[in-house]
């Protein structure tokens, strides 16, 4: 009876359980150094990512770490102005989809929500109406959307006048190993204005497109338009 059971638990292990802990593991150490994707379950970043949109984490980005540590390896590059990335928080370590503002020596000043980089203004022009065709068009006359560009990057901004947030900060100077984020929803964004700089080695990776976007206001329908769109 014994050895039917050894035979019977040998083969589950063989031909069942193994191949499945050997995929777990190959999955999970793939998206802990390799790639992931982030659901974004808030509005900080619209109009460019909206609630519901599911992005691609590309962990090799900038570096490579050993797995399921930030423990880096190898490092071939550093977060530039205007990337968009996942980063855990400086204050609770939760995980957030953040833009990348100031970079390493960076002097940083906002103007009633006009941004200077390093003494520059960054230049607003008028948004493509595509851009914010997601956002319910009873909410568009409360904000304000632009196009934000500094050094010939740009990206959509959306502002809110009536919501209390911080407008505007004097000059300050990016520390070395150090960045400053900010949420393209301007005035409702948990971002480097309320919790301070993100340490490089708080930053999981970039994103630089959206995988796929469910709606969950409507039963979590696919946004299909929505599906492998780059972010800028």
């Amino acid at each position: 009876m014994n050895v039917v059971w050894k035979n019977r638990a040998k083969h589950f292990w063989l031909n069942w359980a193994k191949p499945v802990v050997v995929t777990i593991a190959l999955l999970s150490t793939f998206r802990s150094a390799i790639a992931d994707w982030n659901v974004v379950p808030t509005g900080s970043m619209r109009p460019t990512i909206i609630e519901g949109d599911r992005i691609f984490v590309n962990k090799l980005a900038y570096d490579l770490k050993l797995p399921f540590t930030q423990l880096r390896l190898a490092t071939w590059g550093q977060p530039e102005r205007g990337d968009v990335i996942v980063l855990y928080s400086p204050a609770d370590g939760t995980r957030l989809v953040k833009r990348v503002v100031g970079i390493p020596g960076d002097t940083l000043e906002l103007r009633n929500n006009r941004l200077l980089v390093n003494g520059s203004p960054a230049d607003y022009e008028a948004l493509d109406p595509s851009v914010i065709q997601f956002i319910e068009s009873q909410q568009r006359p409360l904000h304000q959307f632009a196009t934000e560009t500094v050094e010939g990057r740009g990206h959509a901004v959306m502002l809110t006048p009536r919501v209390g947030a911080p407008k505007t900060f004097a000059p300050l100077v990016v520390p070395a190993d150090q960045f400053f984020v900010m949420g393209d929803n301007r005035d409702q964004s948990g971002d480097s204005r309320i919790f301070g700089f993100v340490p490089r080695s708080g930053i999981v990776g970039r994103s630089s497109w959206i995988v796929l976007s469910l709606n969950r206001d409507r039963y979590f329908l696919p946004r299909f338009n929505r599906f492998f769109r780059g972010l800028p």
